[in-house]
C-alpha cells in the first residue's frame, strides 16, 4: 500500500511525502458480509477507522488523513448503503481518489445470498434496501449498486464460509505485520487492600511470601529496588511460583491470539502493592520477554502508601 501523492511527489495538501507516509484502505461490500468485523480487525492492527462514511466525503477524509499524519497515517474508510449520501457511483468516487494521486487499497466483502439471508434473519433485521419487499430483493438491489465497485476491488473476501475469527485473521494477515498481531501482556502489580483490578485475566497472590514490610531496612524501599527484589525472589517457593505462571502464560498465548485477544493482563497482588507483588511482576515480565513475548510490568498501587 502506498500513500497519496501528486505527480511531482507532493501530497495534495502541498507537503512533501515519503513512500510510507499514508496508507489508505476503503472497505465496502454487501450488508451482512462482515464489514464491521473487517473494521474492528483493522483497528486491531493500528488503523484509524471511519465507519459508515458517506461516499461524498471519501476524498475529504483522505485529504484529512494525509494532513493529520500521526495516528491517521493508516486510515480505513468503511462505506455502505446505510449512508443517505451513498450513490450508485461509488466506483467513480474511488476512481477520483486515484486520479487525485491517492492509492487506496479497496477491500470488498461478499457472501452468498442464502448466507446473507440467514444472517439477517438470525438478528431479525431487515435489509437497508428491501423496502416493502423481501430480504432477497434488498440484496439484489445492493449487488447491482456495488457491481462496479466490486470489479475495482483489490481484495475480494467471500465470507460465506468464514466465522468472525477467521475473517479477522484474514484481515490481520493482509494488513498487519507480525508485531501488530502479537498478544501484548501486561503484568500488573496491585494491593489487595485497594481491590482487585477489574481487567485482570489472571490473578496471582504473592502473599504466601514473607513481607519485606516487617524488615526495617526494607520497609521504605519498593520491589523495584534490588534489595527488596533479592529478598522476595530469594524466598522459598518464589522461583517456582514465577516459573509456573510464566509457563502458564506461555501455554495460553497462542490460543488467545487465535481467538482474537490482543491484550492480556496478569495481575500480581500482595497486601499493599509495594514490595512482593512489584518484585514478582518485574521478574515475571522479564521472563516472558526472554521467552519472546511482548510483556511489560506496571504497578497500579505503588506510591499509595
Amino acid at each position: 500500500m502506498s500513500e497519496a501523492r501528486t505527480a511531482d511527489g507532493y501530497a495534495p495538501n502541498g507537503t512533501a511525502m515519503t513512500e510510507t507516509d499514508t496508507s489508505l484502505v476503503v472497505v465496502t461490500g454487501l450488508s451482512g458480509g462482515g464489514r464491521s468485523t473487517v473494521a474492528r480487525a483493522l483497528e486491531n492492527v493500528g488503523y484509524y477507522v471511519v465507519d459508515n462514511l458517506p461516499q461524498a466525503l471519501l476524498l475529504d477524509m483522505a485529504e484529512l488523513a494525509v494532513k493529520a499524519g500521526g495516528a491517521a497515517r493508516r486510515t480505513a474508510m468503511v462505506l455502505d448503503v446505510r449512508s443517505r449520501a451513498f450513490s450508485t457511483d461509488l466506483a467513480g468516487a474511488i476512481r477520483e481518489l486515484k486520479e487525485r494521486g491517492y492509492s487506496p487499497r479497496v477491500v470488498f466483502v461478499d457472501a452468498d445470498d442464502e448466507v446473507l439471508i440467514r444472517r439477517f434473519e438470525s438478528v431479525r433485521r431487515s435489509h437497508p434496501l428491501q423496502g416493502e419487499g423481501r430480504l432477497a430483493d434488498g440484496i439484489a438491489v445492493e449487488r447491482g449498486l456495488l457491481e462496479e465497485a466490486r470489479d475495482q476491488a483489490d481484495v475480494i473476501i467471500d465470507t460465506s464460509q468464514l466465522n468472525v475469527n477467521q475473517l479477522r485473521r484474514r484481515i490481520e494477515e493482509l494488513f498487519g505485520g507480525e508485531d501488530a498481531r502479537r498478544l501484548r501482556v501486561t503484568v500488573l502489580s496491585f494491593g489487595f487492600k485497594y481491590g482487585l483490578p477489574p481487567d485482570a485475566d489472571f490473578v496471582l497472590d504473592a502473599r504466601f511470601l514473607p513481607n519485606p514490610y516487617w524488615v526495617p531496612e526494607l520497609r521504605e524501599h519498593t520491589g523495584r529496588e534490588e534489595p527488596v527484589s533479592a529478598y522476595v525472589l530469594g524466598q522459598e517457593g518464589a522461583d517456582a511460583f514465577v516459573s509456573a505462571y510464566a509457563d502458564l502464560v506461555g501455554a495460553t498465548t497462542a490460543g488467545f491470539e487465535r481467538e482474537g485477544k490482543r491484550y492480556l493482563t496478569v495481575a500480581v497482588g500482595c497486601t499493599g502493592g509495594k514490595h512482593r507483588s512489584v518484585a514478582i511482576a518485574e521478574e515475571l515480565a522479564g521472563r516472558l520477554r526472554r521467552a519472546n513475548l511482548a510483556a511489560n510490568a506496571q504497578h497500579r498501587d505503588l506510591g499509595r502508601e
